[in-house]
């Protein structure tokens, strides 16, 4: 059966990933403390005012983050550097032996709630 909580999804996880993913996720948790939790197409997701923020998933040889509307090179235009992380069009990589550094999460996370907040005033300005 599928997952419909995090708690559930991060419970089939290998207990080297389920350990990740939960420091991951009590990071974003850090940065915004209003997130809310959900999974979606079966994925683990959080999001802020409505907005989606941040995703995660795991495979078998890594686990990946995806700051929803902010692909690595919009990330890098932002001055954040992924030049040390495997990264695709969409999301960026890392595993248990190469975890993301809580800051850069933070950083991530900030920087998606701030484009969501300009999102929505220029929504409410309409």
């Amino acid at each position: 059966m599928p997952a419909t909580t995090i708690d559930e999804y991060l419970a089939k996880l290998d207990p080297d990933k389920r350990e990740l993913l939960a420091s991951v996720r009590k990071t974003i948790h850090d940065a915004c403390p209003t997130a809310a939790e959900l999974i979606s197409w079966g994925v683990p997701f959080f999001k802020y005012k409505g907005q989606y923020l941040i995703g995660l998933n795991s495979f078998t040889h890594h686990c990946d983050l995806a700051a929803w509307d902010l692909p690595p090179a919009a990330l890098e235009k932002h001055g954040i550097d992924l030049s040390k992380y495997d990264t695709t069009k969409a999301l960026i990589r890392f595993t248990p032996e190469k975890p993301l550094p809580a800051a850069l999460i933070k950083k991530i996370a900030k920087l998606r709630m701030k484009e969501i907040d300009v999102e929505l005033k220029m929504k409410d300005a309409k």
